[in-house]
């Protein structure tokens, strides 16, 4: 693979951007602001499993619409778990949100997700875009649908994944939802997504585990 002089560029203003931020350092005005600290999630109600075989449960990251507010390619957190939920109400279904406190990987989010869920079927959303299908009796790595290339996903595709996560919970039969692919993303976006992966694991908190999730 060849590396051109805009991607090194890219590169090295992302890193600089983040030697920066960890030094507490403003990259707008150079001046001195305190570090970021870990969101506290003290007071929120805690997720509890859910006996309503209609439902579907989504699963956010821990950084999910508070530290990181875009999915890697720009859209709106929002907006992605909005077509998510409306995908699993078009198909007769009731969607939940939580948010996964005590992990940063999409697999295990979405099997926590399912695993509280009325219906055994859960999604998990990384906050970089990353989105799983899982069934709470499978395991972690044995998933129900997988979409790793988030730089690839549209509003669309997290409509459509909502509709099959319902289909699932259904009991009906799925034809899994075809992806894009590109083989330079990659390599486009390797920086940033190991940058946005950092910045969700900041958030980790064993602690608190699963919470309720109002899709703020």
């Amino acid at each position: 693979m060849e590396i051109n002089q805009t991607l090194i560029e890219q590169i090295t203003k992302l890193v600089i951007e983040t030697v920066k931020e960890q030094r507490g350092i403003n990259t707008t005005s150079q001046t001195s602001s305190p570090r970021s600290v870990k969101t506290s999630y003290k007071g929120y109600p805690i997720a509890m499993k859910g006996s309503n075989p209609k439902e579907v449960v989504i699963g956010v990251g821990p950084a999910f619409q508070r530290e990181i507010k875009n999915t890697i390619n720009g859209l709106k957190l929002s907006e992605v778990i909005s077509n998510v939920k409306a995908g699993i109400e078009e198909e007769g279904m009731r969607p939940r949100v939580v948010k996964v406190l005590k992990t940063s990987d999409v697999c295990f989010m979405a099997l926590e997700a399912a695993k509280i869920s009325g219906s055994g079927i859960g999604v998990g959303i990384q906050s970089k875009g990353t989105t799983v299908i899982h069934q709470k009796d499978l395991y972690p790595l044995s998933n129900l649908e997988l979409f790793p290339q988030a730089p690839l996903l549209t509003l669309e595709t997290y409509r459509a994944i909502g509709k099959n996560a319902a289909k699932y919970a259904k009991g009906e039969k799925v034809s899994p939802i075809e992806g894009r692919n590109d083989p330079m993303v990659r390599a486009n976006y390797q920086v940033k997504a190991a940058l946005m992966h950092i910045k969700e694991t900041e958030q980790v908190d064993l602690s608190m585990s699963i919470i309720e999730w109002g899709a703020e």
